[in-house]
């Protein structure tokens, strides 16, 4: 029973907290601020005007310097509940009500512990998610206002401020927790041989997917109409003080960053964008536009708004040249007679990968997809990318896909083609096949261990307070402190 005992614990705690952080970006249900000991919940009290027994919202839990209402938990289960959860799914009100609890205890010990988060980032974090909610509400400021129970935008972005704030003290603090957790090969060994055989985790099928890309060739003069271009808009603000930010919503291809003006927050200490890109940052003064610059994304111009300590304020402005149709039939083409090439035996896939193929990061391992979940070749059919499943569930072993086209966050049209080198079927966990996932459950496990010791450690020494009906709850962790 000890895989299942653990793998239970582990999924429902997972399961909720998922489900819960899958709504972050738009549910906004906390508060936060520091009390007097002793704060009760408020009483039920009367309407006068319709004699109906109506619940005021009140303090339901204070831990350290946070609070957590009443409402807090109607507002999450709504949302939830809103966001396609189903009930077997959801959450009992006490379970999310231990959840809320936990968040609390690892940002108010990450205060303690001056874990520092950047509100600049924060902020453009919340104009994001205020944007999507508002879009979402058919642009509708007053219903948006109306359904978070807030009088003004100010107060509902402020609320929506430390709530984010809050979420990133206490990711913090579990990574701080499990930063240094590291599990040896005995280790792993002694996590699976404690298994027993009957209990022993099945792997779905397995597939390795290797590509080969070609991109269609960018032209010298279309990128020096781009370069011109920005070169204008560096003489029109620095010359005849046109707003930059203007120019960055009107003409920046960086779609993610053009609602707060091309803002990013750089920190010498924290590697951010690409090395070309903060070569340049660091490199000015505050108030100074840079020349275009080229990245793998495209060319830039940077405004430097800010130096604050080791942090600098950078609004940029992104422009791709434009590629051309004569380039896309020669990409097209080139990618047409490699693939004639593989199928008709003169060149192995492998062989084509490591010479044909423009996509670096899998080149020289003739064209092996790594999957970013596990960090090696093999991909778990019923959890592979939709659309990587879509491109190749028809592909027997050793065959070649048809040229397909596709696009990536840097280039907006490239060509591939795909085949299947391996394949391995559902099976028993097997020690020395399937030695990286069960070194990666022993990791789970013990930085789960950790995380529980640290909240039952954390939770004694820590100022809790439950008022009214959960103090009835069955909780895991002992926040009752009893015993």
């Amino acid at each position: 029973m000890l895989l299942k005992t653990i793998n239970l614990k582990f999924t429902t705690n997972l399961k909720y907290a998922l489900s819960i952080v899958a709504l972050c970006s738009y549910v906004f249900t906390s508060a936060q601020e520091i009390i007097e000991e002793g704060v009760e919940e408020k009483e039920i009290v009367k309407d006068t005007a319709t004699q109906k027994r109506i619940k005021v919202d009140g303090v339901v839990a204070v831990v350290g310097d946070y609070i957590v209402l009443d409402s807090d938990l109607d507002k999450q289960l709504a949302q939830l509940e809103a966001s396609g959860v189903s009930k077997s799914d959801m959450p009992n009100r006490c379970q999310l009500f231990g959840k809320l609890l936990e968040d609390k205890l690892y940002a108010h010990h990450a205060v303690q512990d001056s874990i520092v988060v950047n509100d600049l980032e924060i902020r453009s974090q919340v104009d994001q998610q205020f944007n999507y909610i508002l879009e979402q509400m058919d642009g509708s400021l007053p219903r948006m206002l109306k359904f978070y129970n807030k009088d003004t935008e100010e107060s509902l972005r402020e609320e929506m401020f430390e709530i984010n704030k809050s979420q990133q003290l206490a990711g913090r603090m579990k990574e701080k927790i499990v930063a240094d957790i590291e599990v040896t090969p005995e280790e792993v060994r002694q996590y699976f041989n404690d298994i027993p055989k009957e209990e022993r985790p099945f792997f779905g099928t397995e597939l390795k997917v290797a590509q080969i890309v070609i991109i269609p060739k960018i032209s010298d003069a279309e990128k020096q109409v781009v370069i011109d271009k920005l070169k204008e808009f560096k003489e029109d603000v620095v010359e005849r003080g046109a707003s930059f930010t203007s120019k960055v919503v009107l003409y920046s291809d960086d779609v993610a960053s053009r609602r707060t003006g091309g803002l990013y927050t750089l920190n010498r200490k924290r590697p951010q964008m690409v090395k070309e890109f903060r070569d340049v940052a660091f490199s000015m003064q505050e108030g100074e536009v840079s020349d275009p610059f080229e990245t793998d994304f495209g060319y830039h111009i940077i405004y430097l708004e800010k130096i604050r300590g080791q942090e600098y304020d950078v609004r940029h402005i992104l422009m791709r040249p434009e590629v051309t149709q004569e380039a896309i039939k020669e990409a097209k083409e080139k990618m047409e007679l490699v693939r004639k090439r593989i199928v008709d035996g003169e060149i192995t896939f492998s062989q084509a990968a490591r010479e044909f193929s423009d996509e670096e990061e899998t080149r020289n391992d003739g064209g092996q997809l790594i999957n970013p979940r596990t960090q090696d070749y093999s991909f778990e059919l019923t959890k592979m990318d939709p659309e990587l499943y879509t491109q190749i569930e028809s592909l027997k072993d050793g065959e070649v896909s048809l040229v397909l086209q596709d696009e990536d966050r840097i280039n907006p049209i490239k060509f591939k083609i795909l085949t299947v080198t391996d394949r391995i079927n559902e099976h028993e966990a097997d020690f020395a096949k399937d030695y990286l996932k069960i070194k990666n459950l022993t990791e789970q496990d013990k930085q789960f261990k950790a995380i529980e010791k640290w909240v039952d450690e954390k939770v004694m020494d820590t100022y809790i307070n439950i008022n009214g009906e959960y103090r009835n709850c069955d909780f895991e962790s002992n926040w009752l402190k009893k015993g």
